[in-house]
């Protein structure tokens, strides 16, 4: 099951860089189109939540219904690679915030967005196999 779900996460990302080839459109240093910018990096963040639910099992120790918060991702796994942490973190000011919601247009902030979710997939995916 797990090993499915870092399947699915690689699948987000991948869909991700698609919607950026295909959709978003690009001129030099920067996309054009903010709106493949923000799907694309909701749909990346999805991946990296998909990756943690499976290996970390927040979801376990919560009430029924309830979703688990960025607070609780970070918690997690700060408690077992304080590194990856940051690692979390900054994928999702970047995935989430910066490209979900504003759209930024940045190819390099774009790119270091999608990398650092696929260390976070990547990390999630090893925590699995051992």
């Amino acid at each position: 099951m797990e090993h499915n779900a870092i399947q699915e996460a690689e699948r987000y990302i991948q869909n991700a860089r698609q919607i950026l080839s295909e959709k978003a459109g690009k001129d030099g240093d920067y996309y054009t189109d903010k709106k493949y910018i923000r799907i694309a990096g909701h749909t990346a963040w999805c991946g990296v939540l998909i990756a943690l639910d499976a290996t970390l099992k927040i979801k376990e120790g919560l009430k029924k219904g309830q979703r688990p918060d960025i607070k609780d991702y970070q918690e997690a796994v700060g408690k077992i690679d304080r590194k990856m942490s940051r690692y979390l973190m900054n994928s999702y000011d970047t995935l989430h915030k910066v490209l979900g919601y504003d759209g930024n247009l940045r190819y390099v902030i774009v790119q270091d967005g999608l990398k650092e979710a696929q260390w976070i997939i990547d990390w999630a995916g090893k925590r699995i196999e051992n």
